[in-house]
């Protein structure tokens, strides 16, 4: 048994880093001919713990709408674009304040507070503990 031991354990390792995720994946559409945003793929505990408090900030710390900057090196540094979220069946609706431009490009920074907070994870990654792991979704009027 000792001998099987240490073949058992890179085995045990490997089967126990590769696990799949039944995770809907994040999706985005315009709605309401393209005044507003209709977000889905959230978890729904997340989406009805939010939609406890009714301030865009609350809403702005796990997503956010960004108008696109003419230099894409500037996306960071970029105010969220101002509006109003409401949830319908765990899908998540975002109303601008002033309506999205044809001629404008806008993108969808949405965070995952749960990347990177394993091993594995900052491995695959190559990311440093701590850091933020957002996706952005680009998307026109």
């Amino acid at each position: 048994m000792k001998k099987l031991f240490p073949l058992l354990l890179p085995l045990m390792f490997l089967f126990g880093c590769t696990g799949t995720s039944t995770k809907a994946p994040v999706t985005i559409k315009t709605v309401n001919n393209g005044k507003a945003l209709q977000i889905t793929g959230f978890d729904p505990a997340i989406i009805n713990e939010i939609s406890r408090d009714s301030s865009a900030k609350a809403w702005e710390t796990l997503m956010a709408v960004y108008r696109m900057p003419a230099d894409t090196s500037m996306q960071n540094l970029q105010p969220a674009q101002p509006g109003r979220y409401t949830v319908h069946n765990n899908v998540v609706v975002f109303t601008p304040d002033t309506v999205f431009s044809t001629q404008q490009t806008y993108f969808f920074r949405y965070y995952d507070f749960s990347a990177g907070s394993t091993l594995t994870d900052l491995i695959k990654s190559r990311s440093k503990p701590g850091t933020l792991h957002y996706t952005d979704l680009i998307f026109k009027q």
